[in-house]
């Protein structure tokens, strides 16, 4: 009691440091979906902070959702509107990796993924920390940091501002939080302020200070709750508020002390690369745009989707763009080329194609939600899922529907598998899906007892060989499945494989990659599993959904941090690994043992090469 008067005394006597004080309340993990009691744990939050008079706003800082739907982001939206006094909100997590939407929901129910005010002589700005649609690392867009930077230059230097995240923004949370510290260090930062640890802590992000707040969950408490901020004086205070109780004093800070300096964390170690110095970038393009395809290459040209929309073509020997199409919305499936055609999906509900020399657009089909999917091309006909529960065959010249299958529960997201007879693809609904080429009548359906949502195999790229169809899933499994019949085969835990996957040149063996720095391969022959090698690749713990690729008996492989590595396809064995930055590295395109296409998230695309 003692402690509440005497921030009432503060609050009252003093005109503030930086204006007048004034009190907000921020709400964080909410995931509306997840728990039978998260959409009563919100009200009850909003009730509560609708009776606290002294409140002059809120802030929503992500995770709103546990599944990013499109029916739990409105309904969180009908509580948070019920709130008497504006709020603020930026996704989580959960909110971009399993959306149905690419994210773009989000932004079109609430207005933006990112927000900016001014308040009692403060600037407050919010930003998506990602990861979208891939599993990796939290990120920062290279557009939203180009934003920010503007902003606070627009600012100026004397403004106390307060950066609010989702994630925390050090090392093993943001795959590039450097670049976010290095970009705001000499401005006035007071604090960063976010969730996603469910828990109060406090950290410091290069010197800055980072304040991490609990869930709005009650989780194993009677009720849920949020976090109070009081700007009083030259102090900021921070309570822990539940409906049951008082709010609690966790954390006190100066708003006057300096805490920019000089870099204190250690930078990303780039080292890798001086120990296998033959390998190089012959060419490199930083598009300032996330990138979450892989790069389709056809002929001399190497074409890159974006986050934006934009479809690039460059020229393979050299890197110079030839040529740039807009989509309406954001690219996430790798395209696919074939017979002079491009193919890809976009957010924008749309399937295009154009051609290939020059960007031309040929054809495109409407979607009832957004093109995810990324596409696979056999025969002159292109196979995609999308949003609307809908996998399509379209003839690549006309643009013809072939025929759809709308049987699917779940978005999808993957590259489709095609065999003599069938295509197979995993959504986000527990099922990996086989259906007739012909005609996409429904074949068979696999769910291998997985219950949750979490555990499809959907991100994962499947292979086949043998009249076996191979999958690994996110319960940590390698399946083999009777590509006839849809039985399981096998199933192993063994190597805690997660959705990375990929089938050797000779059908033999099958590699997948754990989530703790190593390959391993296992035989596509008989009714059992059977591993025949292991390989200590040395890349820490991982789980990043980029297929594994075999061309001329390398081995080729990504990370989630940036690196490239290369192995001997009989033994496993190290042939190199380089490092091309440090944000997640999509499934990669060799183009001989020598030489590989990439791009990155955080926004690169270039050719690597191996000299001899």
């Amino acid at each position: 009691m003692k402690t509440k008067l005497y921030i009432l005394f503060l609050l009252f006597f003093s005109a503030g440091l930086y204006g007048k004080s004034f009190r907000f309340a921020l709400l964080t993990d909410l995931h509306i979906g997840g728990t039978a009691t998260a959409t009563e744990d919100l009200k009850m939050s909003a009730d509560l902070v609708n009776r606290d008079k002294g409140i002059d706003f809120v802030i929503v800082s992500g995770d709103i959702t546990e599944e990013g739907d499109r029916e739990s982001l409105t309904a969180a939206k009908e509580e948070l509107d019920k709130l008497n006094m504006k709020y603020y909100i930026l996704p989580g997590n959960h909110d971009t990796k399993w959306t149905e939407s690419g994210g773009t929901f989000f932004s079109k129910l609430f207005g933006s993924d990112r927000f900016e005010f001014e308040y009692g002589g403060f600037l407050f700005l919010g930003f998506n920390t990602g990861p979208l649609m891939r599993m990796a690392d939290g990120h920062v867009l290279p557009e939203d940091i180009t934003w920010l930077k503007n902003r606070l230059e627009s600012a100026g230097k004397d403004q106390p501002v307060f950066i609010i995240t989702h994630y925390p923004v050090r090392e093993g949370d943001v795959d590039n939080w450097y670049e976010l510290t290095d970009a705001v260090r000499p401005y006035n930062i007071r604090a960063f302020i976010g969730g996603h640890y469910h828990s109060n802590r406090e950290f410091r992000y290069d010197g800055m200070p980072g304040i991490l707040c609990r869930s709005n969950l009650r989780a194993k408490e009677p009720v849920g709750g949020y976090t109070l901020f009081d700007v009083a004086g030259d102090s900021l205070f921070v309570y822990e508020q539940r409906a049951d109780r008082e709010s609690h004093l966790w954390l006190t800070l100066s708003l006057k002390e300096k805490y920019a300096g000089e870099p204190l964390d250690p930078r990303p170690d780039f080292s890798v690369n001086e120990k296998y110095p033959r390998v190089r970038t012959k060419w490199l393009k930083r598009t300032g745009v996330g990138i979450y395809a892989s790069p389709a290459v056809y002929r001399e040209n190497v074409y890159v989707a974006d986050g934006k929309g934009n479809l690039t073509c460059y020229d393979l020997q050299n890197g110079e763009e030839k040529w740039r199409y807009s989509s309406g919305n954001s690219i996430f499936g790798t395209p696919a080329v074939a017979d002079g055609i491009l193919v890809f999906g976009s957010a924008d509900h749309r399937i295009y194609a154009l051609r290939a020399e020059d960007g031309r657009e040929l054809w495109r089909v409407p979607a009832s939600e957004p093109v995810l999917g990324a596409v696979a091309i056999e025969k002159g006909i292109a196979y995609i899922g999308a949003s609307d529960h809908t996998f399509r065959a379209v003839d690549i010249r006309s643009g013809a529907v072939l025929w759809t299958y709308s049987g699917v529960k779940g978005y999808i997201e993957a590259r489709p598998l095609i065999t003599s007879e069938r295509v197979i693809f995993g959504a986000w609904d527990n099922t990996l899906y086989a259906l007739s080429r012909k005609d996409g009548s429904e074949c068979w359906r696999w769910t291998g007892g997985l219950t949750r949502m979490h555990f499809s195999p959907a991100a994962v790229w499947p292979v086949a060989t043998g009249g076996k169809v191979f999958i690994v899933d996110p319960q940590r499994a390698m399946t083999a499945i009777n590509e006839e019949t849809g039985e399981t085969v096998w199933r192993t835990y063994e190597s805690t494989v997660r959705e990375t996957i990929g089938l050797s040149e000779d059908r033999l063996r099958v590699y997948a990659k754990t989530m703790n720095d190593s390959i391993v391969c296992f035989s596509t022959q008989g009714s059992s599993p059977l591993k025949l090698w292991a390989s200590d690749a040395g890349f820490g713990y991982e789980f990043a959904p980029s297929m594994l690729e075999e061309k001329d008996g390398v081995v080729f492989g990504s990370t989630k941090n940036g690196l490239i590595f290369a192995l001997d396809a009989h033994n496993g064995s190290v042939l190199w690994k380089h490092k091309v930055g440090n944000s997640l590295v999509n499934t990669v395109t060799p183009l001989s043992h020598k030489s590989l296409l990439f791009t990155a998230a955080g926004g690169e695309a270039g050719l690597l090469t191996v000299d001899d």
